[in-house]
C-alpha cells in the first residue's frame, strides 16, 4: 500500500512554527490581542469566536512549541495516513474546537497550543478501537493511547498551569469528530455515527456559546 504524503500534517506543523517565529518579534500584549490566544473575555464580550480556532497554532515558549511539533508531526502523519487529507483536517480541527470550547467554559485563563487537536488524534485510536473491536492494528493502538491518555490526565491534574479542560474537550472532540468522519457504510450515505457526532458536536458547541457560565454555575 503506498502511503499517503501527510501535507496537512505538514501544513499545520509549518504554520504554527511559523506563527512561533513570528511571535518572538512580538511582544505579549500583541500576541494576545490580535494573535488570537483563547481569551474568554474576549470571546464572551466582544464576539472573538475565531479565537477557538486560532490558538491551536499559537505556542508559548520554545518547549511549548519543540513538544507539540514532535507529537504532530509522529502522530499526525500516522493519522493522516489512515485518514487521509481531508478527514485528517476535519479530525485535527474540529478536536481542537472542541478543546477551545471546554476550556473557554470551564477556564478563565489565556490558553492556545496544539495539544488540543493532538489528544482528539489519541482520541481517535480509542474511539476506532471501539468501532472496529476486530481490528488487530486499532485494538493494539487504541490500548497503547487509552494508557498515555490516563498518565497524560495525571500529569495534569498535578501540574500547575496546564489547561486540563482543553485537554479533556479535545479527547471529547476527537471521539465525535471520529463518529462523523467514520464512513464505512457500504451504502455511500450519512451512517447513523456520522449523524450522532454532527449531532453531538453541534449540541454541545452550541450549549456552551448560548449558555457560558451554565456549568460554572453548577459546579460551584
Amino acid at each position: 500500500m503506498v502511503r499517503r504524503r501527510p501535507v496537512v500534517m505538514y501544513t499545520f506543523l509549518i504554520i504554527q512554527i511559523l506563527v512561533y517565529l513570528y511571535s518572538l518579534t512580538l511582544n505579549g500584549q500583541f500576541l494576545v490581542y490580535v494573535f488570537g490566544v483563547k481569551d474568554p473575555e474576549l470571546i464572551a464580550y466582544s464576539g472573538q469566536y475565531w479565537r477557538l480556532v486560532t490558538p491551536i497554532v499559537i505556542h508559548f515558549g520554545f518547549e511549548h512549541i519543540l513538544f507539540n511539533s514532535i507529537m504532530l508531526y509522529f502522530l499526525g502523519r500516522e493519522v493522516e495516513a489512515q485518514l487521509g487529507h481531508w478527514r485528517f483536517f476535519v479530525l485535527y480541527l474540529l478536536s481542537g474546537v472542541m478543546g477551545n470550547l471546554f476550556s473557554y467554559q470551564f477556564s478563565s485563563a489565556l490558553s492556545a497550543g496544539a495539544s488540543t487537536s493532538l489528544f482528539g488524534l489519541f482520541a481517535y485510536f480509542i474511539a476506532m478501537d471501539y468501532l472496529d473491536p476486530y481490528n488487530p492494528y486499532y485494538h493494539a493502538m487504541g490500548q497503547q493511547y487509552k494508557l498515555l491518555l490516563i498518565i497524560n490526565i495525571i500529569g495534569n491534574v498535578l501540574t500547575p498551569g496546564v489547561d486540563i479542560w482543553g485537554h479533556i474537550g479535545g479527547i471529547v472532540g476527537g471521539f465525535l469528530a471520529t463518529l462523523m468522519i467514520e464512513t464505512h457504510t457500504g451504502r455511500g450515505g450519512f451512517s447513523w455515527r456520522t449523524l450522532t457526532g454532527i449531532g453531538v458536536f453541534l449540541v454541545i458547541s452550541a450549549t456552551i456559546i448560548l449558555n457560558h457560565g451554565i456549568f460554572n454555575t453548577l459546579f460551584q
